[in-house]
């Protein structure tokens, strides 16, 4: 039970039909923070106590604004399938490519910013920042781009490493305990929620406060 004097911590999450974004939600549900998904489709997602889901535009400043106001902090997965776009310069996939992503980080800063929202967790592809110069020039130059953007920012940021997922795993998944699993699937659950208590647990302690960083699986 929730404790009266408890702060409500309010998540935005961008990103949550994505298997990564279910383990996040289960796990911040569980510490009974508030969270918003932003989706293209409201019915997406079923009812549950403390999960709200919002329409909303990554790509438009005006539409992250509204999204995001009022939130502890917002939680963004570049690279999920179904990140909510209505804009006609940005063609709807599946997943963002290099170039919509920096215009999605663009956006975000800018709503953010507007109504001062400072929090954010930024997932994609950013490894590359980390690895020598290889074939992917386009998505290194993009992280590039996005990590410029952020440091010119005001915003308190974290930049993670994208962790391999497991499409299939959703949030009735990571909310209760299954043996039903394959066990390929069972050591992609676990793997995904050690990431979002990792995750969980950055905001809790503010930590990596304008770093990049990467949860390494355990050994």
């Amino acid at each position: 039970m929730k404790n009266a004097e408890t702060p409500v911590i309010k998540v935005v999450l961008y990103g949550a039909m994505s298997s990564l974004g279910s383990a996040l939600m289960a796990e911040m549900l569980r510490r009974q923070h508030e969270i918003i998904a932003i989706l293209d489709d409201l019915t997406a997602l079923a009812p549950r106590p403390g999960l709200r889901t919002k329409t909303g535009d990554l790509f438009d400043p005006e539409r992250v604004k509204q999204s995001v106001a009022g939130a502890s902090a917002v939680v963004c997965l570049l690279n999920a399938p179904g990140l909510p776009m209505s804009s006609e310069q940005v063609e709807r996939t599946l997943i963002p490519g290099p170039v919509e992503q920096v215009l999605a980080v663009d956006a975000l800063i800018a709503g953010m910013e507007a109504v001062k929202v400072s929090r954010l967790f930024l997932i994609g592809d950013f490894a590359v920042l980390d690895e020598e110069q290889g074939d992917d020039d386009l998505q290194r130059h993009a992280a590039e781009e996005v990590l410029d953007a952020l440091k010119n920012s005001t915003l308190q940021w974290t930049l993670i490493n994208a962790p391999y997922a497991t499409p299939g795993l959703g949030i009735e998944h990571f909310s209760q305990v299954s043996t039903s699993l394959e066990s390929g699937m069972a050591e992609a659950l676990e793997r995904l929620n050690r990431v979002a208590v990792g995750i969980a647990d950055e905001l809790r302690l503010n930590l990596h406060v304008g770093q990049h960083v990467s949860f390494v699986p355990a050994t």
